[in-house]
């Protein structure tokens, strides 16, 4: 990549609980200091331990340690606790044990073994979908976006446990039991795990000089990934224009984003971050030169494109770079900084929020396109949890506990769609050819003068 930039980014992770970055190595680990009670936010003082609240918990231990029905293990027991102590805080803060955690790692390069699907396990341990994996099982066996998995192997999901039982070896089959809205009852698909190699992106012709990209989620290679594919439709000619496709991308690692805008911008802001403490404050700008020598761009999103796809929309809008086709976006806005421990374990904390170049927050409101589209009325093609003109939506707005947005409950407010197919690529072409059209008449324009 030709910009060098800040390290302190693969701290963030903007993606749905599935999706993963790299660890910070412990003995790298930034202290974090506890803010205090001075009104001024001064940050030197650390918090006070609440010993009252430890002697209640200690108690609350020890009484299920000595009445329960059953032996529970102190380690059971404790882990339970520190799961606990997260859960309140929003959808995307957790605790991570060992195994989990190297779990989580693995997809941030882009292979694993399992089915290919981005997952939120939710308050009643059922998990539901935020998006299956281009070209995985998942999306092989028709699994979509809203469906909640309510058992596997026709055994319930435990809290424990999660989506470990998801994993597994190569070639081993697994059955899920689905319920979606369009369908009377819940059904089950069968599925054979595979090893996971996503090719987080896809390029072709559209037609000769409108080129299409497809990202589906920003992993460690996405942005070098990025550059080969535009570099391969350049190598075709000339390209007036790009679609870039972001539906459904659940988001992933902050930098790979933050390095594909600045393949498309010459200059300006490219996403800020703000936190309680100093050390989760940071912005990025541009770095000058543009890969498609200001060729316009049309980026295509739906209410799946979540977290670091909503930054770099966000990223390529507000610098006047691209126009966003589409429906509303998800609204992740927040980041999530992951925390490794001494045993192997580590935690995911929300630590800062994310804002687009205007300064705008899209934290539970998401980003509106400039061209809205409506999708394929086709049964089942989209669920969620808040239904209108019978079908249901995805949105960071509708998750318990979610932070609450600057811009939430304002009046009007509509969740997007979930727009599959080929039908929304030629809406976008569309919309591409415009802008081209626009842009050699102001071309024209100014050589007249």
């Amino acid at each position: 990549m030709r910009s060098r930039l800040s390290l302190a980014l693969t701290l963030a992770l903007l993606g749905t609980p599935a999706l993963a970055q790299q660890p910070v190595p412990a003995q790298d680990k930034p202290p974090v200091v506890a803010p205090s009670d001075d009104p001024d936010g001064a940050e030197t003082a650390p918090a006070k331990v609440p010993l009252e609240e430890i002697r209640r918990y200690v108690a609350v231990f020890n009484a299920v340690k000595d009445a329960y029905v059953e032996p529970v293990e102190d380690r059971k027991l404790m882990q339970s606790a520190i799961r606990g102590l997260l859960l309140d805080l929003d959808p995307h803060s957790t605790y991570f044990d060992k195994e989990d955690s190297q779990a989580f790692d693995e997809q941030s390069t882009g292979a694993y073994e399992g089915i290919g699907v981005e997952l939120l396990q939710q308050p009643d341990n059922t998990l539901r979908v935020i998006s299956p994996i281009d070209d995985t099982p998942a999306a092989k066996a028709g699994i979509k976006s809203g469906d909640v998995i309510t058992a596997i192997d026709g055994k319930p999901i435990s809290a424990k446990d999660g989506m470990e039982p998801l994993r597994g070896v190569p070639g081993s089959r697994i059955t899920l039991t689905i319920v979606r809205e369009s369908a009377p009852k819940p059904f089950d698909v069968s599925l054979v795990r595979d090893t996971i190699r996503i090719a987080s992106v896809r390029s072709r012709l559209l037609e000769p000089g409108y080129g299409y990209v497809r990202i589906s989620a920003f992993q460690t290679d996405t942005a070098a990934d990025f550059q080969r594919q535009l570099e391969q439709l350049q190598a075709k000619g000339p390209l007036r224009g790009l679609v870039l496709d972001l539906r459904s991308n659940p988001g992933g690692l902050l930098l790979a984003a933050v390095q594909v805008a600045d393949e498309l911008l010459d200059k300006g802001n490219i996403v800020s971050t703000r936190g309680r403490l100093s050390i989760s404050d940071s912005k990025f700008d541009a770095t000058p030169g543009d890969r498609l020598d200001g060729a316009p761009i049309v980026v295509l999103v739906d209410a799946g494109s979540a977290s670091a796809s909503e930054v770099l929309a966000g990223a390529l809008r507000d610098n006047d770079r691209a126009r966003v086709v589409g429906s509303r976006t998800f609204g992740k806005g927040s980041v999530q900084t992951v925390l490794p421990l001494d045993n192997g374990d580590s935690v995911k904390l929300t630590t800062a929020r994310y804002y687009t170049p205007s300064g705008k927050s899209i934290q539970a409101s998401g980003i509106v396109p400039d061209v809205v589209l409506k999708p394929e009325r086709e049964e089942g093609a989209i669920g969620s949890v808040l239904e209108k003109d019978g079908q249901l939506y995805i949105t960071e707005a509708t998750l318990p506990g979610h932070l609450r947005g600057d811009e939430e409950g304002t009046e009007g407010y509509q969740p997007g769609d979930v727009l599959d197919g080929d039908q929304p690529i030629a809406a976008a072409l569309a919309e591409l050819k415009k802008s081209v059209t626009a842009a050699r008449a102001a071309a024209a324009g100014r050589q007249m003068r």
